[in-house]
């Protein structure tokens, strides 16, 4: 047996892996959204972390790089917000729900504010904590670049002190309805049928993702991304950031799967959790994979996409996290190339139906998610229906299909009524005006060097008075006093025609930025340039014949 000292060690050092994983998911919000917006979206996720435990499209473009300097708060913003708030609302409230003493099958009542919590507790009120975390801080990227700040405070102290404090106790402790399941008697035998969810696919991840798919449609899409029914290309401001966080999370799904298997002294343990992070490893390989070469191989602009990719590794991982430690790796590897299919058929999915994912979030997590669970009963290897296809294996898979169901249910439902409530006082949405400012000139300050301007910059200046790129930051030696009507620039912009067959699913384009379907080369010119006269009119505000940069992969 492992002394209560030996568990809390174990998941006191797997949760400080896993914690990573709050960084992870700040850098892949930061550079999958507009610079302006980057404040925002990094100081929310470190609110989810203290809250649990605690945009835009175009009117103008200017000739130039895309510049995203404006919305709501930096993607680090956001994820720094999760991580404060979480841990407040978690501790008031958030494990009593889960995991309080004096509970029924629905909710506990125990421990409010850790109150009476016994000292070998306190490891499993951070393991939860973290889960708590990052199911939060999946949903501010879905709605990321025009999510007003306070809502976001809110939905990110509900759903971590509430909604899935709830949805935990059902599965992970011993008095929820789902972990006690049925019994039913067969050949004079008592079996059991309960909920299989290791490490949240359901748990975690389906409801993270029901969250931000219900946020994301009441919010909104951001002005211009869909233009007469049709979705055009918002770029995020950096490839690598993106790719960073994308690195991290990958790092952090091990500790997150083979974390979850909290023991390590008892025979069999440390195999239990090399199994679960070999097939973590595979099922995200897979997903990756299988996205890549959907990409590549199924829609029109057959690019080897990285955040295609990026985001099919991440939902075969996500969908590897409810039974990473009870299936063959065989079997990993088809549960990751299934999570891939499924990840570009809900990314489809939420374009066709007009939805605004900035992140694909709501692909990787609920789509991921939601196969996950349901793989478990299917490709378990001792009572799988791979294997056994029998009464028991088949009430399993029912047992977890419901469970799910309910999760989903329960999470959307609550999200609905919340979200509501929050559009209909006025408080979900930003302005227009904030949203949209600093269109028109903010790529030629930035160009310039100028001094930051409080009229140009989205919602991270308006908000948060902290620009994630000040201006005056740029080091070039020019005075903020400096002319922005006119002004001599080191080098203009040469356009180029992109052809007809081009689509540009993330905005990128091998030979240099994208703006309403033109790359920008620079090119040597002393003479001067006009700001007014570089606006390319958008027709998503202004309603002319310009032809903006469709997003035809879907």
């Amino acid at each position: 047996m492992q002394s209560h000292k030996g568990l809390s060690c174990r998941l006191l050092n797997s949760c400080q892996y896993f914690a990573v994983m709050q960084a992870g998911f700040a850098f892949l919000e930061a550079g999958s959204v507009r610079s302006k917006n980057t404040t925002n979206i990094l100081i929310k996720n470190f609110l989810d972390v203290c809250k649990y435990g605690l945009h835009k499209a175009s009117r103008k473009r200017v000739k130039l790089r895309r510049c995203n300097q404006n919305s709501d708060l930096h993607p680090l913003t956001l994820v720094f917000s999760h991580t404060v708030i979480g841990a407040v609302a978690y501790w008031l409230f958030g494990y009593a729900f889960a995991f309080g003493a004096e509970s029924n099958g629905f909710i506990g009542h125990k421990y409010f504010a850790l109150a009476d919590l016994p000292a070998d507790k306190y490891s499993n009120w951070f393991f939860h904590f973290v889960f708590a975390a990052t199911a939060a801080t999946i949903v501010s990227g879905a709605m990321a670049e025009r999510t007003e700040f306070k809502a976001y405070l809110v939905y990110s102290v509900f759903l971590t002190g509430f909604v899935y404090p709830v949805v935990t106790h059902w599965a992970w402790d011993g008095n929820g309805w789902l972990a006690t399941g049925l019994q039913y008697t067969k050949d004079n035998i008592t079996m059991s049928v309960t909920y299989q969810d290791f490490a949240g696919s359901g748990v975690v991840h389906v409801v993270g993702g029901a969250v931000a798919l219900v946020g994301a449609g009441l919010v909104g899409p951001r002005i211009g991304r869909f233009v007469h029914g049709v979705p055009v290309v918002i770029s995020g401001h950096t490839v690598p950031k993106a790719a960073l966080g994308g690195f991290i999370l990958f790092f952090g799904f091990l500790a997150f799967n083979g974390g979850s298997q909290a023991a390590i002294a008892n025979e069999g343990d440390a195999n239990a959790v090399a199994l679960a992070i070999v097939n973590t490893v595979l099922g995200g390989a897979a997903g990756a994979l299988t996205a890549m070469l959907i990409k590549r191989l199924g829609f029109a602009d057959k690019y080897w996409s990285l955040l295609f990719t990026i985001n099919g590794g991440l939902t075969g991982m996500v969908a590897m996290c409810a039974g990473c430690n009870v299936v063959h790796p065989y079997a990993a590897v088809v549960i990751g190339i299934i999570a891939g299919m499924a990840y570009v058929a809900w990314s489809t999915v939420m374009l066709r139906v007009k939805i605004d994912d900035p992140l694909d979030a709501v692909a990787v997590h609920l789509g991921g998610g939601f196969w996950g669970v349901l793989s478990v009963p299917i490709f378990n290897k001792e009572s799988g229906i791979f294997y056994a296809a029998d009464e028991h294996s088949f009430r399993l898979f029912g047992w977890n299909l419901l469970g799910v169901i309910v999760i989903l249910a329960w999470s959307s439902v609550l999200a609905f009524i919340l979200f509501i409530i929050l559009r209909l006082t006025k408080q979900l949405r930003v302005s227009e005006e904030i949203e949209l400012k600093g269109e028109k000139l903010e790529c030629k300050f930035l160009e310039w060097g100028l001094g930051p301007r409080e009229d140009l910059l989205g919602l991270d200046i308006p908000k948060h008075g902290e620009p994630a790129y000040p201006l005056d930051s740029y080091g070039d030696g020019w005075s903020s006093s400096t002319s922005a009507k006119r002004q001599t620039l080191p080098f203009t912009q040469s356009p180029t025609i992109l052809p007809s067959h081009v689509s540009l699913r993330n905005g990128q384009h091998p030979n240099g930025s994208i703006h309403n379907g033109q790359a920008f080369n620079p090119v040597q010119n002393d003479q001067l340039t006009d700001v007014e006269e570089n606006v390319i009119p958008n027709p998503a505000v202004d309603g002319n014949n310009s032809t903006p940069v469709v997003d035809t992969a879907f």
